[in-house]
């Protein structure tokens, strides 16, 4: 086949492919009666056409609506899966991260249930396990389900955008989910995204929020931990809050571990290997 009749087909091709609102229309009904996969993939296959046939924007309109339409129905496997291929496009046609692209996302992200889940399971749950085990199934979905989205739409953002690190906002918006959706929260995860993110004040009631949830005593770790990743930069405050608080960190050697990778990685301070002293004095004899 010569170039030209190929160049000629796709041209065809792409004239053929009607508006897609009244298909997305169709597609958004049949998830309403209920018909979640048999919509998720005739949302895929529909918009795979146009990708195919280089028409972008439209391929978004029908991703993000699919997605869209899923979630708000709590079909989070369904909607997820959706928004990953939304991101997927948005770098296919090579779109860039700036306010209008930015809204999409979000968009899709406000989608996203949420049903808070305890961060320390308590006694409402001891006379009911099943009812616990689903909670917390239907809580790593969502979460790994919305991660998966925004770790997509980062790895966009740094490519297409300005910030080497992936959107702030979007740091803020993946930080935010996991503490909330979360069934076992990891801080050290969602402040790893606030540092990058730029909502300090956000960040600050978050660790207020989950310093009122810890077990007695946990707390101060808590607020140490949130506090030297946000002043990661400052070695001087470093030392001082690791000084101040020794008392809480030296009840878990994992954390002095953790503290010490954070000083040689940031600060380029390694702690001497106790070894490599004695050796030295004994080569200076």
């Amino acid at each position: 086949m010569s170039r030209s009749l190929s160049l000629n087909m796709r041209s065809a091709s792409r004239r053929d492919l009607p508006p897609p609102q009244k298909t997305i229309e169709r597609f958004e009904k049949m998830v309403e009666g209920g018909s979640y996969y048999e919509a998720q993939q005739m949302f895929k296959s529909t918009s795979a056409r146009y990708i195919t046939c280089q028409r972008y924007s439209e391929g978004l309109d029908i991703l993000q609506s699919g997605a869209t339409v899923q979630l708000k129905h709590g079909q989070v496997t369904c909607g997820a899966e959706l928004a990953v291929l939304f991101v997927d496009t948005l770098v296919k046609g090579q779109f860039p991260y700036n306010e209008q692209t930015f809204d999409r996302v979000r968009k899709i992200y406000e989608a996203f249930p949420r049903i808070n889940m305890p961060h320390f399971l308590g006694d409402d749950y001891d006379d009911d396990g099943q009812k616990l085990s689903e909670a917390i199934s239907a809580a790593k979905v969502r979460s790994e389900g919305c991660s998966s989205f925004l770790r997509a739409a980062l790895r966009w953002s740094a490519e297409f955008g300005t910030s080497r690190n992936g959107s702030p906002d979007l740091h803020v918006m993946l930080g935010e989910y996991i503490y909330s959706e979360s069934p076992e929260t990891d801080m050290t995860k969602v402040a790893s995204h606030f540092v990058r993110g730029n909502d300090p004040k956000k960040f600050a009631s978050m660790l207020v929020n989950f310093m009122g949830k810890c077990y007695p005593g946990e707390d101060d770790t808590a607020i140490a931990r949130g506090v030297l990743m946000l002043e990661r930069d400052a070695y001087t405050l470093f030392r001082t809050l690791r000084q101040k608080y020794r008392t809480s960190t030296d009840r878990d050697t994992v954390f002095e571990e953790l503290l010490d990778e954070i000083a040689a990685k940031f600060y380029g301070v390694r702690q001497q290997n106790p070894l490599e002293g004695l050796f030295g004095e004994m080569f200076k004899v």
